[in-house]
């Protein structure tokens, strides 16, 4: 048989595999060689994505611009009225020789002159300045200092205990509770001025009070019973309000953790010197420093219950007063009331604020003792 004859150029060649059938569709795309053609044709490269846009950088805005209008706002109904005080406090209210006009001429620049005359009780006259006679307004700034720090001591200590004693039992659960509750908010509701006009009624020479006594007391012109009858009144309204802030405080106060010193034998005084004292600390002493900060203002109740009265006036008392006979000098004494309370103000909350963080954190560690 013949053999058949292979031409010379194509020696050694096989016929190619037939390429494997391609998926026609549509969109398919194909890992092979022929990735980018359709039925033996190139297709289109796809048009790349769209980059996403860049984000648009925010303006940022300094902090102080949130707080401008709350520092406007104060400086408008605090600050002004403030510098406005001292500087009228600079100037005097007596009449003076003015050596150029020869005329008397009001007001005038004095410096402190004010400030020490109110500090020292002297009184200014044509020659110079000389004590304050008794009686004059001049003459009660001492005295009225101890008796806004006497009134201040007494009734915030008598209204922290009496108002801790009606927060304990207020906190407990019993049938009228809610009833209790609100008779004993009564008091702190009724106006100052309605409150001075009843106490007023109390104490005066045939009052109540020296018929259940049986005394003649002068319950508004003798020193001390003064003083004692504005204490009586002003506990009478104010310890409901440092019961309801001790209230508020007992309140928070997890019932497991008096259940807990139970279960460990702990008695009812452990139970109220380990747990209750610690942990209600922080409310009751932002109760003392409220009652505190109003307490150092006190004026209605010794103007209405007593007039004019020296053994009972306070600074506020003693301010409005001079407000009668000159207004800068009265605004001298007002800013020592200022400064006075600021200090005091200070003081409380240097110190108890930072007993009342750290007694917070001993909460938070499980540290109640």
């Amino acid at each position: 048989m013949a053999e058949p004859q292979v031409h010379a150029g194509h020696e050694g060649r096989r016929p190619a595999p037939a390429d494997p059938p391609h998926d026609t569709a549509v969109g398919t795309e194909d890992t092979g060689p022929d990735r980018g053609r359709v039925h033996g044709r190139h297709r289109a490269p796809a048009p790349p994505e769209p980059s996403a846009p860049a984000p648009k950088q925010r303006r940022r805005i300094p902090p102080w611009v949130f707080v401008a209008p709350s520092l406007v706002v104060l400086a408008v109904i605090i600050l002004y009225p403030l510098g406005r005080a001292v500087w009228m406090s600079l100037h005097g209210d007596a009449k003076k020789l003015d050596p150029e006009t020869g005329r008397f001429v009001e007001g005038g620049f004095v410096g402190i002159e004010n400030y020490v005359r109110w500090i020292t009780q002297s009184c200014g006259t044509a020659t110079g300045s000389i004590p304050c006679p008794p009686g004059t307004l001049g003459s009660q700034f001492w005295g009225s200092i101890f008796n806004t720090f006497f009134f201040t001591v007494v009734t915030v200590s008598l209204e922290t205990v009496i108002g801790f004693a009606m927060a304990i039992v207020m906190a407990k659960s019993f049938r009228g509770r809610g009833l209790l509750r609100a008779s004993v908010l009564v008091p702190w509701a009724i106006p100052t001025a309605v409150t001075a006009k009843l106490w007023f009624f109390i104490f005066a020479n045939d009052g109540i009070a020296n018929k259940m006594l049986g005394t003649d007391i002068l319950w508004t012109a003798d020193p001390w019973p003064a003083r004692f009858a504005i204490i009586v009144a002003d506990v009478w309204k104010t310890a409901p309000f440092m019961a309801l802030l001790i209230l508020a405080g007992l309140q928070m106060i997890p019932a497991d953790v008096y259940e807990a010193a139970k279960v460990d034998g702990a008695n009812a005084w452990q139970r109220f010197k380990l747990i209750t004292l610690p942990l209600v600390k922080p409310a009751l002493m932002v109760a003392i420093l409220f009652r505190t900060m109003d307490a150092l203002r006190m004026y209605d109740l010794p103007a209405i219950m007593m007039g004019s009265n020296p053994a009972t006036s306070t600074i506020s008392v003693l301010v409005v007063e001079q407000m009668r006979q000159g207004a800068n000098s009265a605004s001298a004494l007002s800013t020592i009331t200022f400064l006075i309370i600021f200090a005091v103000a200070f003081v409380l909350v240097r110190f108890l604020g930072a007993n009342a963080v750290q007694t917070q954190e001993a909460q938070r560690k499980g540290d109640v003792g």
